[in-house]
């Protein structure tokens, strides 16, 4: 398998996951231990799961991680939507965040889908 470290989805995500933490450290106080911890442990979620993929053995094992990290792409959108919704996040910040967030989804999907091509076991 390829060193996940050159992979553009790890790259992006890694970007991503630093701007969230960047992002969440604006966060109210009282939402510390909820909204601040959950958006951060799913952005957390994506580069680690795509390097766990990227251990595996099997392209099954790779694929379902990498699904694991997509999935996690979701959830924060709509924890990003959550915090514009109870205006803990302004619309300008909602509005960048969710465009990284949508290239890191892009980026992701079209390595899920070039795994999924390939002739790997």
């Amino acid at each position: 398998m390829t060193n996940y470290k050159k992979l553009d989805a790890w790259k992006q995500a890694m970007e991503l996951l630093k701007d969230v933490y960047l992002l969440t450290a604006s966060y109210p106080k009282e939402e510390q231990y909820s909204l601040t911890s959950q958006t951060r442990r799913a952005a957390i979620s994506v580069p680690t799961n795509i390097a766990e993929g990227m251990g595996r053995q099997y392209k099954k094992d790779t694929l379902q991680f990498l699904h694991i990290a997509r999935g996690s792409l979701y959830e924060l959108e709509t924890l990003f939507c959550i915090a514009a919704t109870v205006n803990v996040l302004q619309e300008d910040a909602y509005q960048e965040i969710s465009s990284k967030t949508e290239t890191c989804l892009r980026i992701l999907n079209g390595f899920i889908n070039h795994i999924e091509n390939s002739q790997l076991k």
